[in-house]
């Protein structure tokens, strides 16, 4: 493989990497809101003639679901005025604040104590959930629904739960509802929370009546509204679980408005809807046969996204007996100790999936476990990022010691390969031989330098996605204005790093490049230096695009995640000192400064005649 063809392929692939920026940061996601309207409709009257009460569960028999509705109502202007206008009962934990709805007994008030919307303390805390009949209605809730033919009345969403005992959910004190349908069946709904996200819900009903009842338990996460998404493609926003013999399943909002509806079978798992640093998600307990549904309508003017699942066997209270449930619900922040002691504590199946670690997850987590143990040392994600860096390096130096000797020995010969295409001029066929011939004589193997770059890309990428989608990232501090690593560099040269009180990302069109802060133009000078340290392209063209690669990513690089420049200017400048070693022990003559500024070094020996 020559220098030329290899630079060749280097730049294909930054050239993707560009595209791929380009649609992220400047094209950005486009929802598909009108597709599949005629099917929506079609299944809205259907539901509608059949007289379902609004329940999304795949009922494992056939029959109406009497169970709570979707709709509230009654609609709020605003969260405040839904939690003022409804009896509810407190919630308040060490990570949680917020309420339990008594009309429905449904979760729909949540906030996490621990987690600012940003870097400033005083700022508003995170809400993830959202009350029912408030704008982003975002809940949810468990029940029961019947059999075929069954005629048992069960709560629903319209049901005013009362309130027995304890009326501020705890960590240490559960909070219990209860309704009485009046016909002989008392229902008990027990909430329990621990210190961080898991909430444990018992469902008990007793039947003083006469006859036995069969009732599925079932419950559901309903969100109102397409939520934002960043829209990255190494990033799951949306819909997922993990169910059975399905494994990993993952949904985008815009597919859920095609698909309409989706159900899966499995014993055990769970399913509910993850952002980028906050998941909500219902599970039974393990092993549990299930029906689970994603679905997707629009009643009115509100998208609504469900997941839900259903127990395939029913609990049969017999009379004068009574029988229970237990199911579990995760609402909160993704962090990784958490979610892992959660799997571990109860069995729930691969709920570390919970976090998208990407394809390179053998890479990916124990990376993150490295940062995370540096970080418990230093006390900074920034310095953890340098050191781990600096590590990686050390790891791949074998395979980088032959790639830059084969750089080395490739920009020793430079000039000879040049003389020869001066030489040869546009006869290809002899122009390849003698090169070969050359190549030959200096022992240069040309594709040397391909395989070792190559082989790194996983490690790199798994970095980056470890810096991009891990909440201990989130609002991390690093020195100087560089206090949330998750965001990007909040100086800018384009208002004099904010002496011009001007914010120039507001323009139409080019806004989006106008954001350059000090890290990304570092960043820009060190992948500018260290392209310098590379054996120059002969094509004009490829020496054209290779020189506007360093300007492009700067750009593109300024609205990225401060950590991940960080990583890449620490990256680049690790490289330009390893390569510039490397190559002056080949006995390469350097001169970076030459180098950069296009002056000329050591004149070529002529070809020989």
């Amino acid at each position: 493989m020559t220098s030329e063809t290899r630079n060749m392929i280097t730049a294909v692939v930054l050239s993707l990497i560009v595209l791929a920026g380009w649609q992220y940061f400047v094209v950005g996601p486009q929802l598909d809101r009108a597709a599949k309207q005629a099917e929506i409709e079609a299944q809205q009257n259907a539901e509608q003639q059949g007289g379902a009460s609004g329940v999304d569960v795949a009922t494992p028999v056939a029959g109406s679901a009497n169970a709570a509705p979707d709709v509230a109502s009654t609609e709020f202007a605003d969260r405040d005025a839904a939690i003022a206008g409804t009896p509810r009962v407190s919630i308040d934990t060490p990570a949680l604040a917020g309420s339990i709805n008594l009309v429905g007994g449904r979760i729909d008030d949540l906030a996490l104590k621990n987690y600012h919307e940003t870097v400033d303390p005083d700022s508003p805390i995170i809400h993830l959930l959202e009350p029912v009949g408030a704008p982003k209605s975002y809940f949810a809730e468990q029940g029961w629904v019947t059999a075929a033919g069954g005629t048992a009345k069960v709560p629903t969403g319209q049901t005013v739960w009362q309130v027995a005992g304890n009326d501020t959910l705890t960590q240490e004190n559960p909070v219990t509802l209860t309704w009485d349908n009046g016909e002989g069946l008392e229902f008990r709904r027990t909430i329990a929370v621990d210190e961080n996200y898991l909430f444990t819900i018992t469902q008990e009903v007793t039947n003083s009546s006469t006859g036995d009842v069969a009732l599925f338990p079932y419950a559901q996460i309903s969100r109102h509204e397409t939520p934002k998404v960043a829209g990255f493609f190494i990033l799951q926003e949306g819909p997922l679980g993990v169910l059975g013999d399905a494994n990993l399943v993952e949904k985008s909002y815009k597919g859920m408005k095609e698909e309409l509806q989706s159900d899966y079978e499995s014993n055990g798992g769970w399913l509910g809807f993850t952002d980028k640093y906050w998941a909500t998600a219902i599970m039974p307990a393990p092993e549990t046969p299930i029906n689970s549904r994603f679905s997707y309508t629009k009643p009115a003017q509100t998208d609504i996204y469900k997941t839900s699942y259903v127990n395939r066997e029913p609990v049969v209270v017999g009379a004068g007996s009574s029988a229970k449930n237990t199911s579990y619900l995760f609402a909160g922040a993704k962090v990784e100790s958490i979610i892992n002691t959660y799997e571990t504590t109860y069995k729930f199946d691969r709920l570390e999936l919970l976090i998208d670690w990407g394809w390179f997850h053998f890479i990916t987590k124990p990376m993150f476990y490295m940062l995370r143990f540096i970080e418990g040392i230093t006390g900074n994600f920034g310095v953890a990022i340098l050191i781990v860096t600096v590590m990686v390096k050390a790891l791949f130096f074998p395979l980088a010691n032959k790639s830059y000797a084969s750089m080395a020995a490739m920009r020793k010969v430079q000039p000879q390969i040049k003389a020869l295409q001066e030489k040869y001029g546009d006869d290809r066929a002899a122009m390849q031989k003698a090169q070969m011939e050359l190549f030959q004589k200096e022992k240069i193997n040309p594709i040397a330098g391909c395989w070792p770059m190559l082989l790194q890309i996983p490690v790199f990428f798994s970095l980056y996605k470890v810096l991009f989608v891990t909440i201990e990232m989130r609002h991390a501090p690093f020195f100087g204005w560089i206090r949330d690593l998750a965001s990007p560099d909040p100086t800018n040269i384009f208002n004099l790093f904010g002496l011009i009180p001007y914010d120039p990302t507001v323009l139409p069109v080019v806004g989006g490049f106008l954001h350059l802060g000090v890290w990304p133009v570092l960043m820009g000078i060190a992948m500018w230096a260290q392209m310098k340290l590379n054996p120059p392209p002969t094509d004009p063209t490829q020496a054209m695009i290779f020189g506007l690669m360093p300007i492009i990513f700067t750009f593109m690089l300024g609205r990225f995640p401060a950590g991940l420049v960080i990583y890449w200017t620490w990256n680049n400048f690790l490289g330009i000192v390893q390569q510039y070693t490397i190559m002056r022990r080949h006995g390469v003559e350097v001169n970076l400064l030459a180098n950069m500024f296009g002056k000329s070094g050591k004149k070529a020996d002529p070809p020989a005649r």
